[in-house]
């Protein structure tokens, strides 16, 4: 069936996208109509002049930006689902950010309503089994960002901030005992094991694991379980279901401020290469440990979007984190809005 003609408000869309130097056809704005990436055409224009919005010419010449490149939308996309807010782009947000996590576990063949519950051997050693097949003839998803930096840094003799974290979750001696931990959670791996995990991930940080132990020995000698207490406690199983259940409203909030901090995160990283003082002061903060170099910032193409995923999830259950993300998006605002020869 041949596709209607466009209508006049399309064809006025490919010319403003077109003034910003992108091409789009009318057959791209229906399909991100389709996807919801755009609004419907009855909101692009201003109620009181007529024109189009800005923010949506904008938004279509992003789209045309990365088509040109050959990249997927990917998680960019959630920004926008999160901005208009309605009750299906939220669903299609709470639909993303399960499916990121689900993804790499339906590669390996593993269904999550199959896995077996319970402290039998039988179902140990099942959990075990699922949790060995994600890494059959694979390698670790991602290499290390904040060490490929300060690498580079000690080659070029440009001195960087200490770190204040183990590395990121992606480490290959992190991707055995986390697959278990995700699995079967918290009772199927213990925390010495992920202690010396955690070792072998940030060698040559040997206080940032001291201080993990210490707190950990002081909260069981005061009655607690700080392991059992994780967010990741439940499994990935928990993981879903904490997002299927959160607010709409606060899923949203979480969807809007992680995309929005990834996309200035990777603009700044883009200019680092010519203001190196950028990355030193990006580093020096505390959220660079606790977002980027752990993992859950999608940085230069890695990570994607079971980065921004995780970062989602970190907003919805840590409001202190929430808040660092916050604060941290402001530092880049500042950085991003100074003169590009400062």
């Amino acid at each position: 069936m041949a596709r209607t003609k466009p209508s006049a408000l399309e064809l006025a869309m490919v010319a403003a996208v077109k003034e910003r130097g992108f091409t789009v056809t009318p057959t791209q704005l229906e399909r991100w109509r389709t996807q919801l990436y755009l609004p419907r055409t009855a909101d692009w224009t201003d109620a009181e002049t007529g024109e189009l919005r800005p923010e949506i010419v904008t938004r279509a010449a992003a789209m045309a930006a990365i088509s040109k490149t050959g990249r997927k939308i990917s998680w960019l996309s959630w920004v926008w689902w999160a901005i208009d807010a309605t009750s299906e782009s939220t669903a299609r947000l709470r639909a993303a950010v399960a499916n990121a996590f689900e993804r790499p576990f339906r590669g390996a063949g593993i269904d999550f309503g199959q896995i077996p519950q319970g402290d039998s051997d039988e179902a140990f050693e099942a959990r075990r089994e699922m949790a060995a097949r994600m890494f059959r003839g694979r390698r670790s998803p991602r290499r290390d960002f904040d060490g490929t930096l300060r690498a580079g840094a000690v080659g070029a003799e440009f001195e960087l901030p200490a770190t204040r974290s183990v590395s990121n979750i992606f480490h290959p001696a992190l991707m055995g005992p986390g697959a278990r931990l995700l699995i079967g959670g918290v009772e199927d791996v213990g925390f010495d094991e992920m202690a010396e995990a955690w070792e072998a991930a940030a060698f040559g940080n040997p206080e940032v694991i001291e201080c993990i132990r210490t707190a950990q020995r002081d909260a069981a000698l005061a009655g607690d379980d700080m392991f059992a207490q994780s967010p990741l406690a439940g499994g990935l199983p928990g993981i879903i279901r904490a997002i299927q259940e959160a607010d709409g409203q606060r899923r949203g909030t979480g969807g809007l401020a992680c995309t929005k901090a990834s996309t200035a995160l990777t603009m700044l990283l883009a200019y680092a290469g010519k203001e190196p003082e950028i990355l030193r002061t990006l580093m020096a903060d505390e959220m660079w440990d606790q977002w980027v170099r752990v993992g859950f910032a999608p940085v230069l193409g890695i990570g994607g979007e079971v980065a921004v995923a995780m970062s989602v999830f970190q907003h919805l259950l840590m409001p202190e984190w929430a808040e660092g993300l916050e604060r941290y998006q402001a530092l880049m605002d500042t950085l991003l809005a100074q003169p590009a020869d400062v």
